[in-house]
């Protein structure tokens, strides 16, 4: 074992890499819970994430179940589907985002939890959501992730995947957004807050897709700049998929 090897404890040690893991995700809570109502005054217009609603809304019966997976403040994704008929549960790991999405979708249920612990025990044992681990296989007609996994580290973002597919019935159906850019786990200023993000060049972020179980039907890129922001446009892209298998 080299120098490099032992000199990380974190690297060397499994459960101790969680916990470090963990902990960066509970900082990125944190700075979620202060940025607060601004996020939605920065981001207020979403056409391509309301579009993948409508998607969603078209192919889905009424009643049918669906996960928004990092829900944020429940807008539009939660209202939009929640509106229409679904049967919306929505994860996030900021307690003053969900407190937001309940007051937006209040006919949807809000669960704080951490993506990449959907479809394991600690789902249950860890967050009293039992339905959406291990037993909730194959239960979800439908899950949205829109820019939540772009808070995650490369390897993790492949994890929630797996985990959303589990999750899913066959030939369910996922909506995915995600910022296109070559980036894992970078630190961005934002709004007075430190966040780490994570981006994909489209073709390899489908690529992605395809090996975690899912056939890509679409992708769409928008070019979207945030209110009030000096830096040029981001492209967001919007990916329609569907599990196989």
């Amino acid at each position: 074992m080299t120098d490099e090897q032992t000199s990380d404890p974190a690297a060397a040690d499994p459960a101790s890499a969680a916990a470090v893991r963990r902990a960066a995700r509970g900082r990125q809570a944190a700075a979620f819970d202060a940025i607060g109502p601004r996020y939605q005054e920065v981001f207020p217009a979403r056409s391509g994430q309301l579009e993948c609603g409508d998607w969603l809304l078209a192919e889905l019966p009424a009643g049918a179940r669906v996960l928004d997976v990092g829900c944020g403040a429940g807008e539009p994704t939660a209202r939009q589907l929640a509106e229409g008929g679904l049967r919306v549960t929505g994860v996030d790991l900021s307690e003053g985002m969900l407190a937001q999405a309940r007051a937006a979708a209040p006919t949807a249920d809000f669960h704080r939890l951490d993506i990449v612990d959907l479809a394991t025990e600690r789902a249950g044992s860890a967050w009293g959501v039992p339905e959406l681990g291990p037993s909730g296989a194959g239960t979800l007609d439908a899950a949205a992730a829109f820019f939540s996994l772009l808070m995650l580290p490369r390897a993790e973002i492949a994890e929630v995947l797996g985990g959303v597919r589990e999750l899913l019935r066959p030939g369910g159906l996922l909506a995915v957004g995600m910022v296109e850019a070559d980036l894992d786990d970078a630190p961005l200023p934002f709004l007075d807050q430190e966040v780490r993000v994570t981006g994909y060049l489209r073709e390899e972020l489908a690529g992605l897709l395809e090996h975690r179980g899912f056939a890509v039907e679409r992708v769409d890129g928008r070019s979207y700049a945030p209110a009030g922001s000096a830096v040029p446009p981001e492209t967001q892209l919007f990916l329609r998929c569907r599990r196989t298998g």
